[in-house]
């Protein structure tokens, strides 16, 4: 079985060009080989060396095989070198697919059919980008127009539940993606829908029961990959999150997200994270947060705070003796009574501006004000952000870009499980919005 298969992809990589059919072989072949990455790797590599600027039906056959390891970028500056025929414009409007770019995609599969392909597979794709462009009406018309036997398929059925989980319909979601799999258990769109529903939705074990369908068979699927990743990290399995992204790296050594991820892994194995430390800053930021009028204070004393703009026991720390000196009609009886009340609570003046002290970045002032104030209210549940950073936003409890934007890059960090990649796809996030997180003093 293992070298029949082995010939059979042999016989394909021969060929001059491919198709969707040779594509459907190969998959097929390399689902009963052992290592498959690792040897269609070695395979797509030859094939690139033999024709490093690939032109005409050769281009097309390396675009096919670049997206078949998801080098998608790459996969289309070779599609596009390529004849022009139904296979190329169907596999780039894949590509597309897979790099969100919807109506490009929509364009080339109308293309496909424009060329002659005549099998269900682009108005499947097309209803597929509609869906995930947010057009669920235009998909979910487009779907009731299919006839059988294509109409009752699993691929049918997946569509549906796109179109049902996008549109906030969970429970119909599922059922539909379930019913998917029954009629074709290696459906690959569904299972890792279905992993994808679970895993936002706390189903940690079926999650991972599901991603681990997916990645049973070839092609690579890096997103399964990626989230299983997240899963083991989170459950503190740092090995195994390096495994399933070196996996990806395996067959796409650029992968920008696998190689940032495994990095945040690596550097996981090292972490330490003081719980106590963790306990004691937040209880000092409470401290720190109190109004200076819950205190006895002279009317000259409270006078003098309130038009030094200085409200609450943090903006007290942050200030110097000669500071508040330096203020007109405050005195060294003014003075004695800041330094008591301070005292008191364990804290003194100045002591945020000393070098390594705890309260450095603490208390620091709110950001700059954005006058959208539609904006700050998006809710972040609307934005897309990765498995690993939605959860460590959620465990924060913020609901809002507006909270989000008062957090600085430290606060974030010091989170368990934030860690840079997180950091870095927040801050992505927050710059298309035209806002940014608050800076610590």
């Amino acid at each position: 079985m293992e070298q029949s298969s082995l010939d059979g992809v042999k016989a394909i990589c021969a060929k001059e060009t491919w198709t969707l059919e040779d594509y459907s072989r190969l998959v097929s072949e390399l689902s009963g080989t052992s290592d498959a990455a690792g040897k269609f790797k070695a395979a797509l590599a030859e094939i690139e060396g033999e024709n490093p600027e690939p032109k005409g039906s050769v281009a097309v056959k390396i675009g096919i095989a670049r997206y078949t390891v998801c080098r998608f970028p790459e996969a289309l500056e070779a599609l596009c070198q390529g004849t022009d025929n139904k296979d190329r414009h169907y596999f780039q409007g894949l590509t597309h697919l897979q790099l969100r770019q919807y109506e490009k995609a929509i364009a080339e599969f109308e293309r496909a059919r424009e060329r002659g392909m005549d099998s269900p597979a682009p108005g499947f794709r097309i209803i597929e980008s509609l869906a995930l462009a947010g057009k669920f009406d235009e998909a979910a018309k487009a779907l009731g127009k299919l006839k059988s036997p294509a109409a009752d398929g699993a691929e049918a059925l997946y569509l549906t539940g796109l179109i049902a989980e996008l549109r906030g319909f969970g429970e119909e979601a599922v059922e539909s993606y379930e019913k998917a799999r029954e009629k074709d258990p290696n459906h690959a769109a569904a299972t890792f829908r279905l992993a994808y529903y679970h895993d936002l939705h706390g189903g940690e074990e079926e999650a991972m029961e599901l991603y681990l369908d997916c990645v049973a068979h070839p092609p690579v699927h890096a997103n399964a990959l990626l989230n299983m990743a997240v899963l083991h990290e989170d459950a503190g399995e740092y090995d195994k999150a390096c495994q399933c992204l070196r996996r990806i790296l395996s067959t796409n050594p650029t992968h920008p997200r696998a190689r940032l991820f495994l990095q945040d892994a690596e550097a996981s194995k090292s972490m330490f994270y003081d719980e106590d430390q963790a306990r004691r800053l937040a209880k000092r930021n409470a401290v720190l947060d109190i109004p200076v009028t819950d205190f006895e204070l002279s009317v000259r004393a409270r006078n003098c705070l309130k038009k030094m703009n200085i409200r609450t026991l943090g903006d007290l720390v942050k200030t110097t003796e000669t500071e508040l000196l330096a203020y007109k009609n405050f005195g060294e009886t003014s003075l004695k009574e800041i330094k008591d009340m301070l005292t008191a609570k364990g804290l003194r003046l100045g002591q945020a501006l000393e070098d390594g002290s705890e309260l450095a970045d603490l208390n620091a002032p709110a950001p700059a004000s954005v006058s959208n104030d539609g904006v700050l209210a998006t809710q972040l549940e609307h934005i897309e952000f990765s498995i690993r950073a939605r959860r460590a936003l959620e465990g924060l409890k913020m609901a809002t870009l507006g909270e989000l934007i008062s957090k600085t890059e430290a606060e974030l960090l010091a989170c368990k499980n934030f860690g840079q990649t997180s950091l870095n796809e927040v801050r992505q996030r927050l710059a298309e919005y035209g806002l940014s997180l608050r800076e610590a003093n």
